[in-house]
């Protein structure tokens, strides 16, 4: 016998290794799926250079349908109204851009989202 155990008495009784641990692991347990949980919150979210290129690639998108439909609204009905609008969307894409690639994504989402609104809706509105 060693000295620790010399100096308990004999009717302490001594906890079980078990329960112990149990409590321990599931508390570990607890703590792991948290983590995992927000790991995988985490991992869901993009990162600022993923963001850039998403916000790169939505304008650059952009800028191809507005070209298009630039081109079909001038085949049908030549104005310099619709070369304004459509222009003029085609300069805010290619702002989008610009401020996406020095890392304005957040300005650059509402500029893009709020400038196709109001080229479109100036087309419904304004050209006949």
């Amino acid at each position: 016998m060693s000295t620790s155990d010399q100096d308990q008495s004999v009717d302490t009784p001594i906890p079980a290794p078990d329960a112990g641990a149990a409590a321990e692991t599931e508390a570990e347990a607890e703590t792991e799926t948290e983590a995992e949980t927000e790991a995988e919150v985490e991992d869901r979210r993009l990162t600022p250079r993923q963001a850039r290129r998403l916000r790169i690639a939505l304008s650059s998108v952009g800028m191809v349908a507005m070209a298009v439909v630039l081109g079909l609204r001038i085949a049908s009905r030549s104005s310099v109204l619709v070369v304004g609008v459509y222009g003029l969307a085609l300069i805010l894409c290619g702002i989008v851009i610009e401020l996406s690639r020095n890392g304005r994504t957040r300005l650059g989402s509402w500029l893009l989202a709020v400038g196709l609104v109001a080229a479109i809706g100036s087309d419904w509105l304004l050209i006949p």
